[in-house]
């Protein structure tokens, strides 16, 4: 809207107004408006929460340590979505397809989540929503998008699978871009739920790895530095990069009330749909690789599921004291910020592994 309206005050009134047409003050604008909207809705918002008792239910199956935590205000993620929204509506060019595709796949990730939680909190069932229905929307939303996206393409680099490590490595996956795309959004969406299981824990990762996507696509947008840094250049991704600021500085307010000890959880409403955007940007740079190594807490989180069901299944016997791994580690007898605090470390370093990559050709 800003954006649009900076536009036409710069024909109309004066060209000084075109500083608002730079896409790298937008994106510090998005982040910084995303941030303020955070941080001013949020006391307000646990307030209501509080009133209403929609508070986390804990189960009584985990670490002993949860039980303190139960009532706390959950379904925080709404205020993140919202932030996003609002900060991407206002600095954003909503006629960029591949940022309303990204913007609106989030939105709906969300309304499942929400459904989820309502289900869970406020009905006061345990189930919430179906696990095969969850999954039935999840994959319904992705595929949607991804053939939007698969149909829509300009260039051949859109849809082919970028290698790491190897300058102008690729593999055209044509039709099969369609199941890969989606297995990526789906699989980045639970990912992001499993690993949200501690105070702050899952929350700065996603800011952490939306921060690296608001470089990739900015680089992936602009046809010299994606020609000079070999990566593939993808016409109009640039604009994701005011998306991924806002998730970034979205993600940074809810943090201040997330952080140990947590006032408020986003609960599955944030999870599901930060976790989509995360496979979102990966698929709209062409970046899944770079996603698996920079969101490779959320990768662990999701092995350690796996292998713990399949261990069971086969064998009667677990890996893991509890999966996912953060509760592993909880039962072993870390404190609960030594291991979110960790595994922050761990992603900040994952993250300039993958930013590395892009020299490392």
């Amino acid at each position: 809207m800003l954006y649009w309206l900076a536009g036409f005050l710069q024909i109309h009134l004066n060209h000084s107004f075109r500083v608002f047409q730079y896409l790298t003050l937008r994106c510090v604008l998005a982040a910084l408006t995303a941030l303020l909207i955070a941080l001013i809705f949020s006391p307000k918002l646990i307030r209501w929460l509080t009133g209403q008792q929609l508070g986390q239910v804990v189960r009584h199956d985990g670490p002993q340590s949860h039980l303190t935590k139960s009532g706390t205000p959950t379904m925080g993620g709404a205020l993140i979505l919202f932030s996003v929204l609002i900060a991407t509506g206002l600095w954003g060019d909503l006629q960029n397809r591949l940022l309303l595709v990204v913007l609106t796949v989030t939105m709906a990730f969300g309304i499942v989540g929400y459904i989820d939680d309502y289900r869970k909190i406020i009905r006061k069932n345990s189930e919430g929503l179906k696990s095969r229905w969850k999954l039935f929307w999840q994959l319904m939303i992705s595929l949607i998008a991804v053939l939007l996206l698969y149909f829509t393409s300009h260039t051949p680099a859109e849809t082919q699978l970028f290698l790491p490590f190897f300058k102008n490595v690729s593999i055209n996956l044509g039709l099969f871009f369609i199941p890969w795309a989606v297995l990526v959004i789906v699989g980045s969406s639970n990912a992001v739920n499993l690993t949200d299981g501690l105070d702050g824990l899952a929350i700065m990762p996603v800011v952490l790895v939306a921060s690296a996507f608001a470089l990739l696509s900015y680089l992936a947008g602009n046809s010299i530095f994606s020609d000079y840094l070999h990566t593939p250049y993808i016409p109009g991704s640039g604009e994701v990069s005011v998306f991924c600021s806002a998730l970034a500085g979205a993600g940074l307010g809810f943090l201040w009330y997330n952080a140990y000890p947590a006032q408020m959880f986003m609960g599955d409403v944030g999870s599901l749909a930060l976790g989509a955007s995360l496979g979102m940007l990966a698929i709209v740079t062409r970046q899944e690789l770079l996603l698996l190594i920079m969101g490779g807490v959320f990768v662990a989180e999701t092995v350690s599921v796996i292998l713990q069901v399949a261990s069971y299944r086969l064998t009667g016997k677990r890996i893991f004291k509890m999966a996912p791994l953060h509760h592993h580690f909880e039962l072993k007898g870390w404190v609960e910020p030594k291991i979110i605090v960790r595994f922050w470390i761990i992603t900040l370093v994952l993250v300039l592994v993958a930013l590395a990559t892009l020299k490392l050709r």
